[in-house]
């Protein structure tokens, strides 16, 4: 003992006593088999027991079932002459609860150095480990709703990197989590937003101003394969450990919007509907009484007269517009469907053969192949669909070539596919050949393969258009089996 200590060895024992007792921790002295020797206040509290029932012991009487290897192992340590430095564990109490605690077992040594026996000091951790089970069941339940929600859910952090990518986002984005996680956000964002995004950032963190979080707004996405689509995006803010995390919800709007685009399509057919109804009544009926006068007029024209030329020219023109009319109407207010068993092959020459008749196609062939089992379907309208697809495709060939038509049965459908040797189309003229009045014929009124459209989704079909990079025009017409 040092000598300046006030104190005499006597009194450092009963020091050391004191301290001992007054612990909250467990403290145990035991010999080399493990039999109790000492039991502090501390351990009464925790164990339960009092020094009386527990000296005398073995220790073994604390340790639960399925411990069977923890107290040899510490005893054949401690007579190496090993620190068993602090370790969690199970204890069971006098009441039979099990108590988790962080326990130290230290060699205590003879006058001669050998060791004689172990002091192990236990403290109790239970609150701690129930908080940790809690934590752990809680983000357990979190990580369970994040993973099976129907949104994109993306963590970032201050510099705008992804720190989570749920499931969600991963099939809204096309990317695995591991391929963004780490990454800035703006990956996932087209020109010019993915320039934009990190002065947003910078402007919230320096000055607070909110222009998304906790407002919410639709936004532009943009996938892998570099396609873009709408989104609904609210952002929330958290701070962990001190530091901020925003939290974004992403709501793929693509059927939204979709449905939005049909519902506009759908008023400004019904407005094209009344408009139609009235030039028919307005405009078809004396259009037919023009042609009559002039008709009447001609005939009385002597034979070989100059003006008989500028009568057959008006009557061209009025019959011109009245084709334009009755393709308004058609177009505007299609008629509904009565299905029968149609055999399309049929059906696909007859149109054929009426389209050769026009001395304008006498060098267009089409060659129909293929078969296909009958489908439920309004033969007349059909032919309507055939022919304007026929009719473009003769035109994309100047009147000369060859038109195939190729007739297949799938289990689900009957698919006519009708393909040219024309140039084929620009992509940007191919998004709009379904565009009510989008034409690029010098006479063309761009409502025959709106009208097509119509016809076919009428028949609860679809209609598509193929450019092949080789060249030429595919149209594919597909039925539902009947």
């Amino acid at each position: 003992m040092d000598d300046r200590s006030p104190f005499g060895h006597q009194d450092a024992s009963s020091i050391l006593a004191a301290i001992v007792e007054a612990s909250s921790d467990a403290i145990v002295g035991k010999d080399l088999n493990g039999t109790i020797l000492s039991w502090n206040e501390g351990a009464v509290r925790i164990y339960g027991y009092t020094a009386d029932e527990m000296i005398g012991q073995s220790i073994s009487v604390l340790i639960p079932d399925g411990h069977p290897d923890e107290l040899p192992g510490i005893l054949e340590r401690i007579r190496r002459g090993e620190r068993v430095r602090a370790f969690e564990t199970v204890r069971r109490a006098k009441d039979g609860r099990l108590v988790d605690v962080s326990l130290a077992v230290s060699p205590i040594r003879g006058a001669d150095g050998r060791v004689v026996g172990a002091s192990a000091i236990a403290r109790e951790i239970t609150a701690w480990k129930q908080s940790e089970r809690a934590l752990r069941s809680s983000e357990a339940r979190l990580r369970s709703v994040v993973d099976s929600a129907v949104d994109a859910i993306i963590v970032i952090d201050a510099r705008g990197r992804v720190e989570s990518f749920n499931p969600a986002a991963e099939r809204l984005f096309g990317y695995l989590a591991g391929e963004v996680i780490g990454q800035n956000v703006n990956v996932l964002m087209p020109a010019p937003y993915r320039g934009e995004h990190d002065g947003y950032l910078s402007h919230y963190l320096e000055t607070g101003a909110q222009r998304v979080i906790g407002i919410g707004r639709e936004v532009t996405g943009l996938k892998k394969d570099g396609s873009t689509f709408p989104l609904h995006l609210s952002v929330g803010e958290m701070t962990v450990d001190g530091e901020r995390r925003f939290t974004g919800i992403l709501h793929d709007l693509t059927d939204r919007v979709r449905m939005e685009q049909q519902m506009r399509e759908q008023a400004a057919l019904a407005r094209l509907g009344e408009m139609a109804a009235v030039l028919a009544h307005e405009v078809k009926n004396p259009l037919a009484a023009v042609r009559g006068a002039i008709q009447v007029i001609g005939r009385r024209l002597p034979p070989g007269a100059r003006e008989g030329a500028v009568i057959g020219e008006i009557i061209a023109r009025v019959d011109g517009l009245n084709g334009l009319m009755e393709e308004l109407l058609l177009f505007a207010r299609p008629p509904v469907p009565r299905p029968g068993p149609v055999e399309l092959p049929s059906l696909l020459i007859v149109t054929a053969d009426l389209l050769m008749q026009d001395p304008a196609f006498k060098d267009v062939r089409v060659d129909v192949v293929g078969s296909a089992l009958p489908v439920e379907a309004d033969a007349d309208l059909l032919k309507i669909v055939f022919m304007n697809l026929l009719l473009n495709g003769a035109h994309a060939m100047d009147g000369h070539g060859t038109l195939r038509v190729s007739v297949t049965q799938t289990p689900a459908s009957c698919d006519v596919a009708i393909s040219d040797s024309g140039p084929g189309i620009p992509d940007e003229v191919r998004e709009k050949v379904f565009t009510p009045f989008f034409t690029t014929k010098r006479r063309g009124t761009g409502l025959g393969l709106p009208t097509a459209k119509r016809i076919v989704e009428a028949h609860t079909g679809r209609i598509s258009i193929q450019c092949p990079p080789g060249g030429g025009t595919t149209v594919l017409v597909q039925l539902p089996a009947r």
